[in-house]
């Protein structure tokens, strides 16, 4: 059984998201739902399955639906149809309360613009996720603290995230996902926003973490470079279509499709 399944995904956003998904399901195009329905098609149609314990890099230029297709994972953005199966489980259909327990124990994130409380210093931070789920004091203090030593921030424990560097910010940001100890981490574009230096710094910080976690990660990314450091498999999307799923040398060279093959051939340079 897969860990994370997507099935038939569809996700329209427009003012009645259901009629666009009739005229598409209808034949429409995806250019004729935007001009004439003023409404747009992001996922479509897509099936992909992520395995236990993987590093799962999803790929694709602005616009390709990558990072609406991971928040369809944790119930940030609600599908217009399809099922979203987690642990075989189809998130789509969780109410409220079982989605905010969902969100608490299965499933954390890491976010590009970092996400932290300016006013939370560097250890309050990281215990957030644990301050939600109602551990005590003593609990919050002695996991954010062996999260703040793995990911290299000891000393800054009482610091604020306004004194502190981007790639220190994103140190916190992904101490604070992990310290939830998840099954899933989700990873939107986590570190676009830093110089490339300290850009390949934390894709180094992250290897060495995953080295002893049993965790299945998405991580969506631009960058061709980057997913080939840090993926076990790869897809790359393209106007919410999934246009080759593999390993990232298999993709490398033996693209499958036109935009395939034009897309590393810019991007691996």
């Amino acid at each position: 059984m897969a860990k994370v399944e997507f099935r038939e995904l569809y996700k329209v956003f427009g003012k009645d998201p259901r009629a666009g998904l009739d005229f598409i399901k209808n034949g429409g195009s995806r250019e004729a739902l935007l001009t004439e329905k003023q409404m747009t098609l992001s996922i479509d149609n897509l099936c992909l399955s992520v395995h236990e314990n993987e590093f799962f890099v999803i790929m694709g230029l602005s616009g390709s639906g990558k990072s609406t297709l991971i928040r369809h994972i944790n119930g940030l953005i609600k599908a217009t149809d399809g099922q979203v199966l987690v642990n075989g489980k189809d998130v789509t259909q969780l109410r409220e309360k079982e989605l905010q327990q969902f969100r608490r124990y299965t499933v954390s994130m890491v976010f590009q613009k970092f996400g932290l409380l300016p006013h939370k210093t560097v250890l309050e931070n990281i215990a957030f996720g644990l301050k939600i789920r109602g551990e005590s004091v003593e609990e919050q203090r002695q996991k954010a603290k062996k999260w703040v030593e793995r990911v290299g921030l000891a000393g800054y424990e009482d610091a604020y995230p306004r004194v502190l560097s981007g790639g220190m910010q994103q140190r916190v940001g992904l101490a604070r996902a992990l310290c939830v100890e998840t099954e899933i981490l989700l990873m939107d574009e986590p570190f676009s926003a830093l110089d490339p230096l300290i850009r390949a710094e934390m894709q180094d910080v992250l290897l060495n973490l995953r080295k002893d976690m049993n965790k299945t990660i998405l991580f969506v990314t631009h960058d061709l470079d980057e997913a080939v450091k840090l993926a076990d498999r790869m897809a790359i999307l393209k106007d919410g279509v999934v246009h080759q799923v593999g390993k990232p040398d298999d993709i490398l060279q033996n693209p499958e499709t036109e935009y395939v093959k034009s897309f590393v051939s810019k991007l691996h340079t």
